[in-house]
């Protein structure tokens, strides 16, 4: 994945770009982080992860960090790298989990594109492709399928065998469910970020971090 690329994407939006896990949890951001932390509600954790849900990490990670997100949302192109970034630090005690939140015309297509992608194990390089070519194919009110899916394709989708299956019932209720969660849990905007359970107000890519970092070393 082209980094230079999505981290200018960051950096346009106004989000801190990041290098080599360079983020300390500093006193100020730890107690804010506590402070958060202690009044913040958890929710019903069978909103947050469905059993369907694509997930990297290892099902027992003391830390679940949840985004609902859209493949055409440019904010959730930006932060992508961040998530990659907190995958890569904490390869065994974080597990993130992908939550469809379809805002945007042409996202419902995306997201089956993914979960094709996913029958044929090509879920991770096809959402990467995706987002670093995001602005070719996701033009608000008329976003471009057709460059989509040659963006899947040159990823290593076969094509013919996911126009198919993208309309497999399983991927529809996958769909689904994800959107009545999103408004079971009132999602409004995306990405959404759930920490072990509990919604991440007001983040940046610095905090975001931050925050993962203080739930590995408290867990």
């Amino acid at each position: 994945m082209n980094r230079r690329t999505l981290l200018i994407g960051a950096s346009a939006l106004g989000l801190a770009a990041f290098g080599g896990g360079a983020f300390f949890l500093n006193r100020e951001r730890q107690a804010e982080a506590e402070a958060v932390a202690a009044a913040t509600p958890a929710v019903d954790p069978a909103l947050l992860v469905r059993p369907h849900s694509p997930s990297f990490g290892p099902e027992d990670a003391p830390v679940t960090l949840v985004e609902f997100f859209d493949p055409s949302c440019e904010a959730c192109r930006a932060y992508h790298p961040v998530v990659e970034e907190i995958r890569r630090m904490f390869p065994d005690q974080v597990r993130i989990v992908f939550r469809y939140t379809l805002f945007h015309e042409g996202s419902d297509e995306a997201a089956r594109i993914l979960e094709a992608a996913r029958m044929q194990n090509k879920f991770e390089p096809v959402l990467d492709a995706l987002f670093e070519e995001q602005p070719g194919w996701a033009v608000h009110g008329s976003p471009e399928m057709d460059v989509a899916w040659e963006i899947a394709a040159n990823a290593g989708l076969d094509v013919e065998r996911a126009e198919t299956d993208k309309l497999f019932p399983g991927i529809t209720g996958t769909l689904n469910q994800d959107m009545a969660d999103v408004e079971a849990l009132g999602i409004r905007q995306t990405p959404t970020f759930f920490l072990n359970g509990k919604r991440l107000e007001n983040f940046s890519a610095e905090s975001l971090i931050a925050d993962v970092r203080f739930a590995v070393e408290n867990a």
